[in-house]
């Protein structure tokens, strides 16, 4: 056993006995967290615009904050890249983590010295909980990768700017720096591609005991090091035991990708964002995501139903109920305050409170008042491929079709296969059918003969690479949506198609 192996149980231990405090009593934490927002951020330029001076209780809050997307934000955001000090938080940003948005292009978002340890030490917390419980440490001792983006960091108003993978990468612990793969030159590479060719070429003689990413890409490394070896993954790296994802829900990908390496592994689900770590796997026999109640975010619920409403209801931890659809909200040391993150999530245990993300607020399918979510889709083809267990799913993404050439509306699901269904036919049949299980409202509509049943659009090998490639989001943290209310993904998919739809 080496010396990280031997070291991280005691530390893990340690964490385990603090997580254990707060996850059972979250409810006392997050009062504190609420507490120190508010004596922080009274003296910044946004708490003096919105009195926080005057905030006493939750009520008080909600009352004086409003909820926010970026474009609410970006006034004060402007300000910090006009080399203002103390506008969201005190002091200015220690990094601004730059990522796209759909109105505002380019977003920063701040990362302060104070919530530095939210992203550095949720990620190291997610492993030790691992090896806790698990009692496996061996993989600290050998080569571990993170798929990112580059961490090259340009200057914005005197403060580092990049991606938000790229920022942790200069923030990771001295002590896994020598274990860390590839190396920083090719962390560089700026082309996703030419990056991964020379990760293989990096890593495929490296005894690889961790590796982390997200799915798709992670799956793309994969297959680049099988065609250039001709080897399954568990022989080049008979040591590889664990997995770390985040960003997208595993089950789309699992099979393709157990398959590929040539065996099962553990895997541990993270759920970070450049606004913030949220909530990671804290056991491999518990179903859902600790959320991190103690890590200097103040969490705000907005059911899903209300969300557009004009002054929807917004509740504390202590208030959420199991299996209701929530959108999320933050407040942070980040400077964060009313932040719609813009994700939506569901609790399946509370006392500890673990949760499921269930998708993006704004991407639902709803052309006729269907609101078909992102859960539903994901679980209505898990559940059509567990009945056609020859399907190995690549990617797949859904949109309506209010005026198709013949016959009614309809939803279409553009899929990559890398092994297709003996009978696809009776594959869509199956994927409509859970459809309408899941969703009462597409149930309706296509027994009303006001919808048509789906169409099957089965994408070319490598369609979705091709296509995020075309639009500049290959790689790194980017993901196709699993689901859109227009057409803007599904159009130019239909230039990637293998054969006529179903």
């Amino acid at each position: 056993m080496g010396i990280r192996s031997l070291l991280s149980k005691p530390l893990a231990q340690w964490v385990i006995n603090d997580q254990n405090d707060w996850s059972l009593n979250p409810i006392k934490y997050q009062k504190v967290i609420l507490k120190n927002l508010i004596r922080i951020g009274k003296n910044t330029q946004f708490g003096k615009d919105h009195q926080l001076q005057d905030v006493q209780d939750h009520s008080d809050f909600v009352a004086a904050v409003p909820i926010n997307d970026y474009e609410g934000l970006k006034p004060y955001i402007d300000q910090i890249l006009q080399g203002k000090k103390d506008v969201l938080w005190k002091g200015t940003p220690a990094y601004l983590a730059k990522t796209s948005g759909t109105t505002s292009g380019i977003k920063y978002i701040p990362i302060t010295r104070d919530s530095i340890p939210n992203h550095i030490n949720s990620a190291r917390n997610a492993l030790l909980s691992y090896v806790h419980q698990t009692g496996k440490s061996h993989f600290l001792d050998k080569k571990l990768i993170f798929l990112s983006g580059s961490p090259t960091l340009t200057t914005t108003a005197g403060i580092p700017t990049g991606r938000l993978s790229g920022i942790v990468n200069h923030l990771i612990p001295t002590y896994l720096r020598a274990n860390q793969m590839p190396s920083y030159e090719t962390n560089c590479i700026e082309d996703w591609e030419t990056k991964v060719d020379q990760i293989v070429s990096e890593t495929q003689r490296q005894d690889m005991s961790l590796i982390s990413g997200i799915p798709p890409w992670v799956q793309m490394y994969f297959d680049k090091l099988v065609s250039k070896t001709g080897k399954s993954i568990k022989d080049l790296f008979p040591n590889f035991s664990l997995f770390v994802y985040g960003g997208v829900n595993f089950d789309p990908y699992r099979n393709k990708l157990f398959e590929t390496i040539g065996k099962r592994i553990d895997s541990i689900e993270t759920y970070p964002a450049s606004e913030g770590f949220i909530a990671y796997q804290d056991r491999q026999d518990a179903e859902g995501l600790l959320l991190l109640s103690n890590s200097g975010i103040f969490f705000e619920f907005i059911e899903v139903t209300e969300f557009f409403m004009e002054h929807p209801t917004r509740i504390t931890l202590e208030e959420v109920e199991i299996g209701v659809n929530y959108a999320l909200i933050l407040n942070s040391n980040a400077g964060l305050w009313g932040y719609s993150i813009g994700d939506t999530i569901k609790f399946v245990s509370t006392y500890p409170h673990r949760i499921l993300v269930t998708g993006r607020i704004k991407h639902f399918i709803s052309a006729f008042g269907e609101h078909v979510i992102g859960e539903e889709v994901e679980k209505a083809m898990k559940n059509a491929c567990h009945k056609f267990p020859e399907i190995e799913l690549t990617e797949f993404t859904v949109a309506p079709n209010v005026a198709p050439l013949s016959g009614l509306p309809r939803h279409e699901w553009y899929i990559e296969f890398a092994n297709a269904p003996n009978d696809m036919s009776a594959f869509k049949k199956e994927l409509n059918s859970q459809m309408q299980l899941l969703n009462a409202y597409y149930d309706d509509l296509i027994t009303g003969a006001i919808l048509g049943e789906l169409h099957i659009y089965s994408i070319r090998n490598q369609g979705f690479i091709e296509y995020m490639k075309s639009i500049g989001k290959l790689g790194g943290q980017n993901k196709v949506p699993r689901l859109s209310n227009d057409r803007k993904i599904a159009e130019p998919l239909t230039h990637y198609l293998q054969h006529e739809p179903i």
